[in-house]
């Protein structure tokens, strides 16, 4: 071939693939107002997780993903991952998993999006200003429970191949679906329906993106990393029954003042953790971490701003952002067996449970953070020559998860977020916890992305969540903009 030929050519194939893009992205902006209705549809199926009153209602949400799917032409599931036993010992059938796959070339790479479509519990009365379940528009920003978390992004993968089918071009790769209804309360039942199926749904899926996440400023984020978290329970019991202050203070060592004792043994109040072994575990900052946090979009004095407090444990950007992401932190959720209705009664509890949670990082291991806190709990507590009782018990032992950022699916979403917004991305992690991730990892070996499209204000699981139309938009067009990059990775690189 002539080399003079040969630039004239790859031009004329980069024009025609920007030029598909645009027909895609003039698509989704002319249904925008049919992907808002749709949105609205699924904002008013109030599918909390938490309430097994609406359990019902879970379960319509679950039908309904899947009827879109199917009317899509998907190959469509709804897979049975059986039943919840509550705390009466009666049994609640849990949501169905939907599964979904659109193409099956195998000289394509397959993805597989996850998502959710539960969400936390919410009421007018709690403070929003609008009804959480009627999706309402102000200023650009749709507000509704769950719009952000996690059903817009759900929508938007489903908008994206919708896309591609209404201008009947060929998907440049196979997209499958998983999308469950229990995340919010811990994904009952998903891990063992994802081991099942580790050899069969699982088996051709090259790599895995998640949407679940948002982004930390007005840039856009590309997440690659997630704390785990160690809850424990902390109970300590004395008397065989509560007692009167004014008659027996003075004469009884009191839980209380025992399980106060130890809880302030956990962190200094610098926010230094106390326990030994926790901080040696944790692999040091490294340089090119450094540069990344130096380079990241973050407004400190807004961050202050938007939780309402006038200062932060640490004064500079890559501390704050390297202890809200990628050491592990203590924190006190609560004490159980305290009187805690407003007024004025003397009680002495006569036992108390304290919960708290260590988030922990690579390189830390549950089991071991496990062993870690019970022996130091017991050897503070021993030194207290305290009568009293102390269990300590761990209820969740969820584990972090890491991507590398060099990997092909973070050097295709770059490309998929310059192509869009015309910015590089923040490479960020999350500071709380997505085990699914971790499962996804360790159950099927196959690699992960996380790629939000939520705002970084959009109020997830509190009042006046919102997603904005900019975002659900955008982002629509990320993700289809996304599938192409991924279609061009080398297949060495899988």
């Amino acid at each position: 071939m002539n080399p003079q030929v040969l630039p004239s050519i790859l031009l004329l194939i980069s024009a025609a693939h920007a030029f598909h893009y645009t027909d895609l992205a003039q698509y989704v902006d002319s249904h925008q107002d049919e992907y808002v209705e749709m949105l609205r549809d699924w904002v008013a199926i109030e599918s909390d997780s938490s309430n097994v009153q609406k359990r019902p209602e879970l379960h319509r949400m679950m039908e309904t993903v899947a009827q879109k799917l199917r009317l899509m032409g998907g190959t469509v599931q709804l897979v049975d991952i059986g039943e919840q036993e509550l705390p009466d010992g009666q049994t609640l059938e849990l949501p169905k998993v939907v599964t979904a796959q659109f193409g099956n070339v195998s000289s394509k790479h397959t993805v597989c999006i996850y998502g959710h479509v539960d969400v936390q519990p919410a009421k007018l009365e709690d403070g929003w200003a609008t009804d959480p379940y009627n999706l309402t528009e102000i200023n650009g920003n749709l507000y509704g429970r769950g719009a952000s978390d996690n059903k817009a992004p759900v929508l938007a993968w489903i908008h994206a191949v919708e896309a591609y089918q209404a201008l009947s071009m060929d998907l440049p790769v196979n997209v499958k679906f998983v999308i469950e209804g229990m995340e919010e309360t811990g994904s009952n039942g998903l891990d063992a329906m994802i081991m099942a199926q580790r050899d069969t749904f699982f088996s051709e899926v090259d790599y895995i993106i998640i949407s679940d996440c948002g982004w930390l400023s007005r840039r856009p984020s590309l997440t690659y990393g997630t704390r785990g978290n160690c809850y424990f329970f902390a109970e300590v019991e004395g008397p065989e029954q509560d007692l009167h202050s004014g008659v027996y203070g003075g004469t009884v060592i009191e839980p209380m003042t025992d399980l106060i004792g130890i809880l302030d043994t956990l962190i200094s109040p610098s926010g230094k953790i106390l326990i030994p072994g926790i901080r040696e575990a944790v692999a040091p900052l490294s340089d090119e971490e450094w540069k990344m946090y130096q380079d990241i979009q973050f407004d400190m004095d807004n961050y202050k701003n938007k939780i309402g407090v006038n200062q932060l444990m640490y004064s500079n950007k890559v501390d704050l952002l390297a202890h809200m992401w990628r050491y592990p932190t203590v924190s006190i959720h609560g004490i159980e067996g305290a009187f805690s209705d407003p007024g004025t009664k003397t009680v002495i509890p006569a036992k108390v449970t304290a919960k708290f949670s260590i988030r922990q990082v690579p390189d830390m291991d549950p089991a071991m953070v496990k062993k870690q806190v019970t022996d130091y709990l017991h050897s503070v507590f021993a030194k207290r020559r305290s009568p009293n009782k102390l269990k300590v018990t761990m209820v969740i032992g969820a584990k972090p998860w890491l991507a590398d950022t060099h990997h092909p699916l973070y050097e295709a979403g770059k490309a998929a977020i310059k192509r869009v917004f015309n910015t590089d991305p923040d490479l960020i992690r999350e500071g709380g916890t997505i085990p699914i991730a971790r499962t996804f990892q360790d159950v099927t070996g196959k690699s992960i992305i996380m790629m939000p499209i939520g705002g970084f204000d959009d109020g997830l699981h509190s009042q006046n969540e919102k997603m904005s139309r900019y975002n659900y938009i955008e982002g629509t067009k990320l993700f289809i903009a996304y599938l192409n990059e991924v279609s061009q990775i080398k297949r060495t690189s899988v």
